[in-house]
């Protein structure tokens, strides 16, 4: 029983409570009510924003995805057309190789005919010139007699008569 308040202390303090709290009701709650209330609003914002990026992130990371999986996909398209490009080039110059090899080898071919047609040519010219050596010398040493050559030369005008005939 130590504290045993009187009947007037207790009046003016209900007294005094009543008019904090009408006063905090009327000023004081509505405004920290309106803080709580726009915190509330700003946390929901934020987490709504903060879901909306987690949303655009996969999206983002999907559609990244594609574009590799695209890339990687045209990589091995253009690696594949360089190989057959790098092939057909090849081939290409495998057969422009082999055609002047062919060429060459023609013309080798006709450098070589025109030669040995050249060196038969010179062979018939000098067995020719030899053969007239030889008939010349031999014709003058039966033509020394002028009676074996008029014989030679009617037999040879004889002999021209009867061709042109």
């Amino acid at each position: 029983m130590l504290l045993k308040p009187e009947f007037g202390l207790v009046f003016w303090m209900l007294i005094c409570f009543g008019f904090v709290f009408f006063i905090l009701a009327k000023y004081g709650f509505p405004v920290i009510t309106k803080m709580v209330n726009d915190r509330k609003k700003y946390i929901d914002d934020s987490l709504d924003a903060a879901h909306q990026a987690n949303e655009q992130l996969a999206h983002i990371k999907q559609q990244s995805d594609e574009i590799i999986a695209s890339a990687q996909a045209e990589q091995v398209k253009i690696l594949k057309e360089a190989a057959d490009t790098r092939d057909r080039i090849v081939a290409e110059a495998r057969e422009q190789a082999k055609a002047a090899g062919q060429k060459e080898l023609e013309d080798m071919r006709k450098q070589i005919q025109s030669e040995k047609e050249q060196a038969i040519r010179d062979i018939r010219r000098q067995v020719a010139e030899l053969s007239v050596d030889v008939a010349e010398k031999v014709l003058r040493e039966s033509l020394k007699d002028p009676k074996a050559q008029i014989s030679m030369i009617d037999r040879l005008v004889d002999e021209a008569l009867v061709s042109k005939s």
